[in-house]
């Protein structure tokens, strides 16, 4: 799971929430502000990974990486590793899945709670059925040519939006400015 985003944020947030019927923490982004921490979940076991410093006002890219085979959690922050932490092992993600942006499901598509919910730009979501190599993870970070989500492609990523959710296309940056 690789993403990138941006915020003014100060509180505890949800980036990304991927629920199950059967597991309503399937895989979970979670920001603890407060803590510095950045909260991983996998098949509803957690992982938490320390001293992760989110300036705000900042666009920050982030990646999730998780082996159902071995149980291997590891985040890159702005193309830096963490530690890996062992998680759940054993069983990778099934059943019809429920994908969220920038708010923890409490239950199958909903239990929303308000004080989590991210305000802020979230873009370049891709998600693949394997964990990446550190090479393929830097190439995305440096926006160099990327294989796409083979799970998730921001691409051709058939969305629905609730709540007040602007899209808009991504801006060109501005090339030779005089003045």
């Amino acid at each position: 799971m690789f993403f990138r985003f941006f915020t003014d944020l100060k509180r505890d947030y949800g980036l990304f929430s991927l629920a199950t019927r059967a597991h309503i923490n399937d895989f979970l982004l979670f920001t603890m502000q407060s803590q510095s921490v950045i909260r991983m979940h996998a098949r509803d076991a957690l992982a938490d990974f320390q001293g992760h410093s989110l300036p705000v006002n900042t666009w920050h890219s982030l990646c999730g990486t998780w082996s159902s085979a071995n149980g291997v959690a590891q985040l890159w922050v702005n193309g830096m590793p963490s530690s890996r932490r062992f998680t759940h092992s054993g069983q990778s993600i099934s059943g019809t899945p429920m994908t969220i942006l920038g708010q923890e499901q409490d239950t199958y598509g909903g239990g929303f709670d308000a004080q989590q919910s991210f305000v802020g730009m979230i873009s370049d979501v891709h998600m693949w059925d394997q964990v990446l190599s550190p090479c393929e993870i830097r190439r995305y970070t440096n926006n160099l040519n990327f294989i796409p989500g083979n799970v998730f492609n921001w691409r051709a990523l058939d969305f629905q939006i609730a709540g007040q959710v602007l899209v808009e296309n991504k801006q060109d940056e501005c090339k030779n400015l005089k003045g």
